[in-house]
């Protein structure tokens, strides 16, 4: 089994390549992949904008571990958006445009899950996971099309997840958005590239995200059943996917399109 990497110091990175633009990051949690994103963004000196369903204390303290990579206070915002209403996503970019006047990097990373077997959803079920999954994605990243067309280009990044490469029983919505999180990115990089947009996707998992560790919480023999599935033989951390997003947000160019970036151990692999 291997050992998971140790997080990563990001005080001092040295890396300062996005000064002076802005990134809007959905699902920021502290404990979460949204939260490990905005962090690394910070340190690469990206202003942020994100939006979060977290409590008053977890949302504060996501504000201040990216002001303090920005290198003091200001620079980062984060509000409160429910994804299930309609219109939340077009007032999120509309926000984040009239607070920082730019929009540079969208990553739609906030996400839900829903276990049930195959013919136990409900009508409400399924639409609340769309909504979430896949219509604020998708409303988001048009509504921040005139933003990054009148700068010249941009990057969206989707994080999806290795269920929307593969399945597993009592996931059928939540393999299905993902699934067509991952052929968005595809079809929106076709149309937007020549105009300087990158759209990629990142499919993440299994990752010891907070959520993660606490729906396997005492059961050992659930944990141990699904590490044995992942051929590194450990879960992955936040951190090693919010790497790979500050990859597709900083690399030169806009040559990665419509890819979808698999950070899973060789889960999909088998």
């Amino acid at each position: 089994m291997s050992e998971p990497r140790e997080p990563r110091d990001l005080t001092d990175s040295g890396e300062r390549r996005l000064v002076g633009k802005v990134a809007i990051v959905t699902g920021a949690s502290c404990k979460g992949i949204g939260g490990a994103i905005a962090r690394r963004l910070a340190s690469t000196g990206a202003a942020l904008f994100l939006a979060s369903t977290e409590d008053d204390a977890d949302r504060a303290t996501i504000v201040a571990e990216c002001e303090r990579l920005l290198g003091g206070a200001g620079g980062v915002e984060c509000r409160v958006y429910d994804f299930t209403e309609g219109g939340a996503a077009e007032r999120m970019v509309a926000d984040a445009l009239a607070g920082f006047g730019r929009v540079d990097i969208l990553v739609n990373n906030a996400g839900m899950r829903d276990r049930k077997s195959f013919g136990a959803f409900s009508a409400a079920d399924f639409d609340r996971m769309i909504a979430v999954n896949l219509r604020a994605p998708f409303l988001a990243s048009q509504a921040v099309l005139p933003a990054m067309r009148r700068q010249g280009g941009g990057r969206i990044i989707h994080i999806a997840s290795q269920m929307g490469n593969v399945t597993a029983p009592d996931l059928s919505t939540y393999s299905l958005t993902k699934a067509g999180l991952i052929s968005l990115a595809r079809t929106m990089s076709l149309e937007l590239g020549r105009e300087g947009i990158a759209v990629n996707t990142v499919s993440p998992g299994p990752i010891a995200t907070g959520y993660q560790m606490a729906r396997l919480e005492g059961q050992e023999a659930a944990t141990a059943a699904l590490v044995a599935e992942v051929p590194l033989g450990r879960f992955g951390t936040p951190d090693e996917v919010a790497e790979v997003v500050a990859f597709l947000a900083t690399c030169e160019g806009d040559f990665i399109q419509g890819h979808n970036l698999i950070v899973d151990g060789g889960y999909v692999n088998h």
